[in-house]
């Protein structure tokens, strides 16, 4: 791989390769765009099954962070860090604590939080070695779990599209299939059955499976067969990359909307494909945005009710997207992107009036 020569890796700030022995650390920390602010972005563990795997998907999800912020109106760049690794083999004290001082070594330009494999505990080791981190426990003056806000944002983005498509955003007897059920995606199973829709689930973990079984009035089907149901929804909220060329045949639904990170495989290519085929896709960092808002007001001392009235906005900001996809005739990824970049671009060029000596307020 030709590093410097690669476009992802050639639009990002810094990315920082962190390695430790001892405790069998190797996480890498991409840092995409620090004009709004500091670089703010969950750190994730997983088993990559090469080095390459775990850069690519790096440089993505930190290049999500940036937009992600830009679009939800926060004064925040894009980070994020991926830790690779088994989780149940390798997390412990140590490497969290390891990493944390990685973290504190880029002197407050990126903050680290939980995110996919990684816990409010994992987040309180990090804290003893650094106070660049957020979702940390309550006791500790943090805000806990972010889980919970990100699938309501992602309710939200279910509802605006319902609206936008059939008028009204009632979920009563809406067919939607939810891909993953970690964290995000068991609590958006709880806000759908409490709405009335009707869900069909599936997951690789028994365990998570058998638990939404069991809390909720839920259809479970096997992992290849979530993607052709006859569904009005389809709700990725696994990994990413799983709307591609070998899926997006089998798709049934009317609306993609999912709190997954990087959903299309190919970005501009298959955003064009959903749109020719009638499929309305709702951009994920538009969507998950729930967690990091619910990051940021911890960062800001702001209290759990700010950051809950707060992710509402995802409502309108969804909808507002729509409008300008169908306005402008382009697909809604594309007409997210130009809204997050306008922000980014307009607000450097409000820096660059002289307001007094040395950097700006942040």
């Amino acid at each position: 791989m030709n590093i410097f020569d690669n476009d992802s890796f050639a639009s990002h700030e810094q990315v920082t390769f962190c390695h430790d022995p001892h405790t069998g650390l190797k996480a890498i920390i991409a840092i995409h765009d620090t004009k709004l602010g500091p670089a703010l972005g969950g750190c994730r563990m997983y088993p990559y099954a090469s080095e390459e795997d775990a850069l690519t998907d790096v440089l993505r999800l930190a290049r999500g962070m940036t937009y992600k912020s830009a679009i939800s109106n926060l004064n925040f760049g894009g980070g994020k860090a991926v830790i690779i690794g088994d989780p149940r083999r390798i997390a412990s004290e140590t490497l969290f604590r390891t990493f944390g001082r990685f973290v504190d070594g880029l002197n407050g330009r990126y903050i680290t939080a939980e995110d996919v494999n990684t816990s409010v505990k994992n987040m309180e080791w990090i804290r003893i070695e650094t106070k660049h981190v957020v979702c940390l426990p309550t006791y500790l003056g943090g805000l806990g779990n972010p889980s919970p806000a990100t699938a309501h944002s992602t309710f939200l983005g279910i509802k605006a599209a319902l609206k936008h498509i059939k008028g009204n955003e009632s979920l009563k007897g809406v067919k939607v299939a939810v891909q993953g059920l970690g964290n995000a995606g068991y609590h958006l199973c709880k806000e759908l059955h409490a709405e009335g829709a009707t869900i069909y689930v599936t997951d690789i973990n028994a365990a998570a499976l058998s638990q939404v079984a069991n809390d909720f009035k839920v259809t479970t089907v096997k992992p290849e067969e979530i993607y052709g149901l006859d569904v009005d929804i389809f709700a990725p909220c696994a990994m990413g990359a799983i709307i591609n060329d070998a899926t997006i045949p089998q798709l049934k639904c009317s609306i993609i909307a999912g709190s997954a990170n990087n959903q299309l495989a190919d970005e501009e290519k298959h955003a064009k494909i959903l749109q020719k085929l009638g499929i309305l896709y709702v951009p994920d960092y538009v969507l998950n945005a729930g967690g990091l808002i619910y990051a940021t007001a911890e960062y800001f001392h702001a209290g759990k009710a700010a950051a809950w009235a707060k992710v509402e906005d995802v409502y309108d900001t969804t909808t507002l997207i729509f409008k300008v996809a169908e306005q402008q005739k382009i697909t809604t990824c594309s007409a997210s992107n130009h809204l997050a970049e306008k922000r980014i671009q307009d607000i450097k060029t409000c820096e660059n009036i002289y307001a007094r000596r040395g950097k700006s307020r942040r």
